[in-house]
């Protein structure tokens, strides 16, 4: 196994184990308080992370063997094997942390390759190629890093902070490459592009046809993530907020390269 592919192994497998710890603490917290909001809310948090970790392992692929079990843990199955509703949200957390658990055990294997096979085939250096100004991909490769640590390690103003950079830097490089006339059509501001607001970059990229309603998902911190730096103590940004942000993200890569 070569270094770069053990040390992908190495932090997945860190990653997971910082998901499982959580996600049984999320499981205690609804057996003692099942109708509590926090614990609902840090539910949902807790596997909207879970869902992100999946579809990286899984290289986006919902046929991945990975994917299919991430989205049968939400169903509730008759006598037959049919999905007829959703399971408990106890139940889906029990079942998560065992799809989690599989995971580790594909990774942890000698031959951990073929759980990785997806995202390992396209390099992390060519995440970022469609990017048409060449100078920013690896500034942008770094900054994607860093948001994922920040994430992992519990520093949800950063990621989200770091996730929106990306988001508006990859966005403001697809308008310039559209023209100015195309962007005036679209209802631009008779301003350039860098003076634009983050919201209005995203709006009128909405309308020209270059990205999908994928941002409409976008946390209100992180529409105004502007206007509060590392030193902002009156800005709360949960976990749920960061995940969600990084989740929009992914989806304007893909919209941005549809081939990704």
């Amino acid at each position: 196994m070569n270094e770069n592919l053990r040390a992908q192994i190495e932090s997945h497998l860190a990653h997971l184990d910082g998901l499982i710890r959580r996600g049984r603490q999320v499981r205690d917290a609804l057996a003692t308080e099942p109708s509590s909001g926090a614990a609902i809310a840090a539910t949902r948090a807790w596997q909207e992370h879970c869902g992100v970790t999946i579809n990286q392992l899984s290289g986006g692929s919902k046929a991945h063997w990975l994917a299919r079990s991430f989205s049968d843990a939400f169903l509730m199955r008759s006598a037959a094997g049919h999905a007829v509703e959703g399971a408990a949200p106890e139940e889906i957390v029990e079942r998560l942390l065992e799809v989690l658990e599989q995971a580790v055990a594909s990774l942890s294997r000698e031959d951990a390759g073929p759980i990785l096979s997806a995202s390992s085939e396209a390099p992390a250096a060519r995440r970022f190629e469609f990017v048409q100004n060449s100078k920013l991909r690896p500034i942008l490769e770094q900054a994607y890093t860093d948001s994922r640590r920040a994430l992992e390690q519990g520093d949800y103003d950063l990621a989200l902070r770091t996730s929106c950079g990306i988001l508006e830097t990859i966005v403001t490089d697809a308008l310039e490459l559209k023209g100015r006339s195309a962007l005036t059509a679209s209802g631009a501001p008779p301003l350039e592009i860098a003076d634009w607001s983050f919201e209005t970059r995203l709006a009128i990229a909405e309308r020209a046809g270059l990205i999908r309603g994928g941002c409409v998902r976008l946390p209100a911190v992180a529409r105004a993530y502007r206007d509060h730096g590392e030193s902002d103590s009156t800005v709360t940004v949960s976990e749920r907020d960061a995940v969600r942000t990084g989740q929009v993200l992914h989806v304007v890569m893909r919209d941005l390269n549809p081939g990704r």
